[in-house]
Formats: C-alpha cells, structure tokens, sequence
C-alpha cells in the first residue's frame, strides 16, 4: 500500500469529546452516543467537521486498553451535558497527511504513514497521536465512498 503523503500545518481547533475507553468493536456505540449530540445541538457536519484522536494501536493493545476521543469541533466551550461530552483541543502544528478513501473499519493509510513512511522520512514525531479528519459522515455515506485523512504530528 502507499498513499501520497504532505506536510501541511494544521490550525488548533476546539473540540467536543466523547472520550471512547473501551474495545474497538464497540467505538460504534459511541459514535452514536456523540452523534445524538450534535444532532441535539444542531452542529451541521459541513461547518463542525469530525475528528478521532487516536491514542494506541488496536493491533498492538489489549482491546479493554483501547482509547479514542471521538470530536466534533466548535467554536464555544460545551456545558456539562448527560452524554459525557468534554471540551479539548486538538493542538495546531506541522503533520503528515494522507488521504484514505474507502471503509473506516480498517484506515490502512494510518498503518503506511505511520509504519512505512514516517520511519523513512527523517521526520521526528510531535507529543500528540495520529488523528483522523472524517471528511464525510452521515448515513447516506456508503463505505467505498468514505473520505478520512490521516494526519501524524511532526516536529
């Protein structure tokens, strides 16, 4: 596998997190918990975009070990709510990107740009895990259709 790979600088943005800690079977579950969130806070996906801040490798943790913050940006602090939802951000700064297109159950891009090319690349690892951008999202969305970008935080 290979995917074309930039550097580009990625701005801070705010976020609204779910803070997903459990296997990744079911990350399901709470994307739709946050789902029913934004849709109760009428964040439209084409102005706050959806991100997943990925802390370890599911091929290399114990499932109950696996961590994900699932994101919606925005603009304002969220209030203390039912469904967990917690304010972070997710820092500006150089990263590799590359672009996945197709199902979400498997980013094969993530595994290339993280154990391919960044070990090729002379490039130094900033103190922040690889982050997705799910550039489409909803229903309508057919897995072979799906877009996510992959970014790895540089020095």
């Amino acid at each position: 596998m290979t995917a074309e790979v930039r550097i580009v600088d990625f701005p801070e943005t705010r976020v609204a997190v779910l803070e997903h800690r459990s296997p990744p079977e079911l990350e399901n579950l709470s994307v739709r918990k946050l789902v029913e969130w934004r849709m109760a806070n009428r964040l439209h996906p084409d102005r706050h975009r959806s991100y997943g801040v990925h802390y370890n490798d599911p091929r290399k943790v114990p499932a109950a070990d696996y961590r994900v913050d699932l994101c919606i940006s925005v603009e304002n602090e969220i209030a203390p709510n039912s469904h967990g939802i917690v304010n972070k951000v997710i820092p500006g700064g150089r990263c590799a990107v590359a672009r996945h297109v197709g199902p979400r159950d498997n980013i094969s891009t993530a595994y290339f740009l993280n154990d391919v090319w960044f070990p090729a690349s002379g490039e130094t690892l900033r103190d922040y895990p690889i982050f997705f951008h799910y550039v489409n999202v909803g229903p309508q969305i057919v897995p072979a259709d799906m877009i996510t970008d992959v970014y790895l935080p540089l020095k």
